[in-house]
């Protein structure tokens, strides 16, 4: 059995802030189900999971790091999951604060992990055969891990970009200070800059990303955020896999939403509908469909769209909207006013809430996500789920998920557009419209996302297969 030390920053249920928490609380579970990997995951011990799970976790090793002129205290305590090892690395200095992410010394805190992380291997706490490592916080495992080759050169090494435009860039001349590597270590730096991620990609004997498309956008200077040219020097390429969704997203038993529901009963889903709309003080008409968006607002997920013909929407073309999130103020005080101005047709909630969110994914009509760029995107597919067709722009894994509604054939699973042009989306939502008034057709749609197999299985298997063979 092939055994793999997932290293992350974040991972579900124990710390999520989105994506890579998903990933990484749900990917090593489906993989272990084959019976030919072993899956452990390891993670910092942040304030929130200490207090919560310290009690209830075991003691592994405790000992001394060095990080460059530092010495550091190392814990290790681990905690069974739903058949997966999760290691937390604790260290009160580095990780007992109340952000995980957006401190002043992050590059040091991410640092002392990659460092702990190899730590484990070399203090024989674990023996991976393969070390995978997730974004520019897990880098430093894979770049510490070469520079041991002569000692572990069995073990292999995979990385996993979840977001190109995060790299993990510091002054250079932190180089030896902070991380622990020299001027002659080019793999990390990168246009006069200490670029972590790029350290990694050249690092690592395999990297992947989140979605087929993606992959491929990574080639072009727009997404890669500089990086095009590291991609493509890759001997190894470069792998797009597409990003599953728990199955614990199921309207069929979910708890928390008001009435469950399936493709073969959709009844319920009419009672969460007006449930929604009673929540957002929006109208319960069942003339006028409920566009959705649970987002963080910030400009990758396509807001300025949205601000630039959201009144037009709205008041020509007919619809509800309700947007449920948080983010940059201008935005959020652009909703607030909208909800203001448009009373009963638009509904704006400043927060996020786990069962609030659900409620939003199964009680709209429709899910609009016009994204500037998505590595993969979670939200469309939980949509689907739930059987609310999503609009979104082909970027990423939207374009990879959501197949465009044929009105002669009534296949499709959503409604895409092309462009990131605002006009361009309103014209889709539009065609959206015209569709949700045949109720027939509608009704075949929504049977359609919710028939999708965006289940994890799909993607586990891929990684099984790459783990296989760098193993060889």
């Amino acid at each position: 059995m092939i055994k793999v030390l997932f290293v992350t920053s974040e991972a579900s249920p124990f710390i999520s802030t989105g994506g890579l928490g998903e990933v990484s609380g749900s990917l090593p579970r489906y993989v272990n189900r084959g019976g030919r990997v072993n899956v452990s995951v390891v993670l910092p011990m942040y304030r929130s999971i200490k207090q919560k799970y310290y009690p209830k976790s075991e003691p592994v090793f405790e000992g001394e790091i060095s990080l460059s002129w530092r010495k550091q205290y190392i814990g290790i305590r681990k905690i069974e999951y739903e058949c997966v090892t999760f290691y937390f690395i604790d260290n009160e200095y580095y990780f007992g604060r109340e952000l995980i992410y957006g401190n002043y010394d992050d590059g040091e805190r991410f640092a002392y992990f990659g460092k702990a992380v190899v730590s484990m291997i070399t203090e024989r706490v674990v023996s991976p055969d393969i070390l995978h490592a997730n974004d520019w916080q897990s880098a430093l495992s894979v770049i510490y891990l070469k520079k041991l080759s002569r000692e572990f050169g069995n073990i292999k090494s995979v990385f996993t970009v979840h977001n190109i435009a995060y790299q993990g860039k510091y002054d250079v001349g932190t180089v030896s200070d902070i991380f622990a590597l020299s001027s002659d270590d080019s793999e990390v730096l990168f246009n006069g800059e200490i670029n972590l991620l790029k350290g990694a990609l050249c690092a690592a004997d395999e990297v992947t990303t989140v979605s087929p498309t993606y992959a491929r956008e990574l080639f072009d200077g727009y997404y890669s955020y500089g990086l095009e040219g590291v991609i493509r020097n890759r001997k190894g390429g470069l792998y797009g896999i597409t990003n599953g969704l728990d199955e614990t997203y199921d309207p069929s038993s979910d708890a928390s939403i008001p009435s469950l529901y399936s493709a073969v009963d959709l009844s319920g889903k009419r009672k969460c509908r007006k449930r929604l709309c009673i929540e957002f003080c929006v109208s319960e008409s069942r003339d006028l469909p409920v566009i959705a968006m649970v987002t963080r607002l910030v400009p990758q997920k396509g807001i300025e769209l949205v601000m630039r013909v959201a009144e037009q929407i709205v008041s020509e073309s007919g619809v509800v909207l309700v947007v449920l999130g948080t983010g940059w103020s201008e935005y959020e005080g652009y909703f607030r006013s909208l909800s203001e101005r448009f009373r009963g047709n638009v509904g704006y909630i400043d927060r996020f809430d786990n069962s609030l969110s659900r409620l939003v994914y199964s009680g709209a009509d429709m899910f609009l996500m016009p994204s500037l760029f998505e590595p993969c995107g979670i939200a469309q597919m939980t949509a689907q789920r739930y059987g609310t067709p999503p609009i979104v722009r082909e970027t990423g894994g939207l374009k990879d998920t959501v197949i465009p509604y044929n009105e002669f054939t009534n296949e499709g699973t959503g409604f895409s557009f092309a462009n990131y042009d605002a006009y361009e989306m309103k014209n889709t939502i539009g065609y959206a419209v015209s569709v949700f008034k045949d109720k027939r057709k509608w009704e075949q749609l929504v049977k359609n996302t919710m028939n999708v197999d965006n289940s994890w299985d799909r993607s586990a298997a891929e990684y099984v297969k790459i783990y296989e063979r760098i193993k060889g």
